[in-house]
């Protein structure tokens, strides 16, 4: 008997998600030919499919944020408890605004206007997610307004670290997102769908849990279209993906499996023939939606609307960059002419600025937050046995060249990086154990650089010494044989045990393990007291103790 499979899409299921597939399994007789279709359980179907993308591979037919949910058994219970613990503890919510600030100190350096809009924001939309849900248990119906928020300011400053950190500290799933890898649904790119359904990615599945998580998006001002009526087709990535957020950002919907994706289909019309009944859409309206973005240029857009009464050169002035002042005279009109609809900025009602960041406030990372990248560079060191210490007058040279770099913090890494490459390769390996950083350092690396490798080598020859002394106190003890080896053989032992990654002491034991008994015989034919061992001796044992003995027996 040859089972044959004959995939037919034959008929589209009502339901608008999906298309379903009727699968037939011919049967071939080897005398009796074809007979006719035999339809199998439902359970044999899941295992074709299962092993048919087990050949494919998963990620043949999977699209980037989808949620996949797990096949159930027979065994197991068509109700599916989607309410993890954690979703009880949102309800318990009981933050307030200080506490939150509290911990974005420990992390974020300034900004503090910032953190006090965000955990402002953040402490009232779950309180109102309390009060929801307390209410439609009593049957009455409120309206909240969610707080959608918007943080304004340059690159580095630490806008995706305090939304992150804050997730953290609530215990609720956190998706960050560039929103320049969106388009307009039904167009090449990524579908903000996506996100939410990531969400549930990283709720482990729990659709309950998902729906109260937070969905970040840097970049937005990249979605600002350029205006003005003359722009040629769509604008998929700006205008579109503007109208989709819409609907994200107030209430809706997302099928929780991608319509586009065949896989994520497919899985849907087996749990459709299993009789599975689980949720399969994400509710946003609990959702909470923080986007963030340089917006270079709104400061002209703003100033020229403020000195709009102003003419002749008087106006032409250096066009400072986005700060707190500049910030308190946006408006929404300014956002509109900016490039954004008005629906669009609408649902986001809080905004906030995140302020430049200066030497000063560079060095304050560097020395007191939680997260300063001198801690991680500590690590790195100490993995290769090196401790790394970073004086004062490091950390204030290192801060004013990373504010040269424009880049706020992020600016510290691209100069520590600079700065310790070649000590990172040239050191380890070595005998060095410290590594001083100051100004001296950083500003005449290759001095320093140049020391140290020198340091190196005396440490090494240092360190083999040691250990080529404590091998003849051995070699003494052992067999009352007294041997010194000279400094040519001190440094092709060094080397041999470098090509090895063995000690000195190793490989001076390995070499001589058998010399007692020609040095012995020496000393019985000529009453020598002591021996040294040359280069020779390290490079072929066997040859020079012969040419000893022989010589040793020629004497007597």
């Amino acid at each position: 008997m040859v089972e044959r499979f004959d995939f037919r899409f034959v008929e589209f299921n009502p339901c608008p998600d999906f298309i379903a597939a009727d699968i037939v399994f011919m049967s071939d007789d080897d005398k009796g030919g074809p007979k006719g279709p035999k339809y199998p359980d439902p359970d044999e179907i899941r295992k074709t499919i299962e092993g048919m993308f087990g050949k494919m591979g998963k990620e043949g037919f999977s699209f980037p944020g989808m949620a996949e949910a797990p096949f159930t058994s027979e065994e197991e219970s068509d109700e599916v408890d989607l309410v993890d613990p954690e979703v009880d503890d949102i309800f318990q919510f009981d933050l307030l605004p200080r506490d939150i600030k509290a911990h974005l100190d420990r992390f974020v350096i300034r900004q503090d206007e910032a953190k006090k809009a965000l955990a402002i924001a953040v402490c009232d939309h779950y309180n109102h997610v309390k009060t929801l849900r307390a209410e439609e248990e009593n049957g009455e119906k409120i309206e909240l307004q969610k707080q959608n928020v918007m943080v304004v300011g340059p690159t580095g400053v630490g806008k995706t670290y305090l939304v992150k950190h804050i997730a953290e500290l609530i215990g609720v799933p956190f998706v960050k997102a560039d929103a320049t890898k969106f388009s307009e649904t039904g167009y090449v790119g990524g579908d903000v769908d996506d996100l939410v359904r990531e969400l549930v990615a990283k709720a482990n599945g729990d659709v309950s849990l998902a729906e109260y998580g937070i969905i970040y998006i840097d970049e937005i001002d990249k979605l600002a279209s350029s205006g003005g009526g003359g722009m040629i087709g769509r604008d998929v990535s700006g205008r579109g993906v503007q109208t989709t957020l819409l609907k994200l950002m107030e209430e809706t919907e997302v099928p929780l499996r991608n319509p586009q994706d065949m896989r994520g289909q497919m899985m849907a019309m087996m749990d459709m023939q299993n009789g599975k009944k689980e949720k399969d859409t994400v509710n946003t309206k609990h959702i909470l939606f923080i986007v963030s973005g340089a917006f270079s240029g709104l400061e002209k857009i703003v100033r020229k609307r403020s000195q709009a009464a102003q003419i002749g050169f008087s106006a032409e002035q250096a066009e400072p960059s986005m700060d707190g002042e500049l910030f308190k005279q946006v408006t929404t009109q300014d956002y509109i002419d900016f490039g954004f609809e008005a629906e669009f900025i609408g649902r986001i009602p809080v905004r906030v600025v995140c302020e430049h960041l200066e030497a000063a406030d560079l060095e304050a990372i560097l020395k007191y937050s939680e997260g300063s990248l001198l801690r991680q560079y500590e690590r790195e060191f100490e993995a290769y046995g090196i401790e790394l210490k970073v004086k004062d007058s490091g950390i204030k040279r290192i801060s004013e060249l990373a504010e040269g770099e424009k880049t706020g913090a992020r600016g510290l890494m691209t100069v520590g990086e600079k700065i310790l490459r070649d000590f990172k390769y040239e050191l380890p390996g070595t005998s060095v154990t410290e590594l001083v950083l100051d100004e001296d350092l950083i500003d005449n690396r290759e001095k320093h650089l140049k020391g140290y490798r020198e340091l190196g080598q005396e440490l090494v020859v240092e360190k083999a010494r040691q250990e080529v002394e404590a091998f003849i106190r051995e070699f003494k003890d052992k067999h009352g044989v007294v041997i010194k080896l000279s400094d040519d053989a001190v440094a092709c032992l060094v080397k041999m045990a470098s090509e090895q990654a063995r000690s000195v002491f190793q490989v001076a034991r390995q070499h001589f393990k058998d010399y007692q008994f020609g040095l012995k015989l020496i000393q019985k034919n000529t009453g020598q007291a002591e021996f040294i061992l040359t280069e020779t001796a390290v490079k072929d044992p066997d040859k020079f103790l012969s040419e000893l003995v022989v010589q040793s027996y020629k004497d007597a």
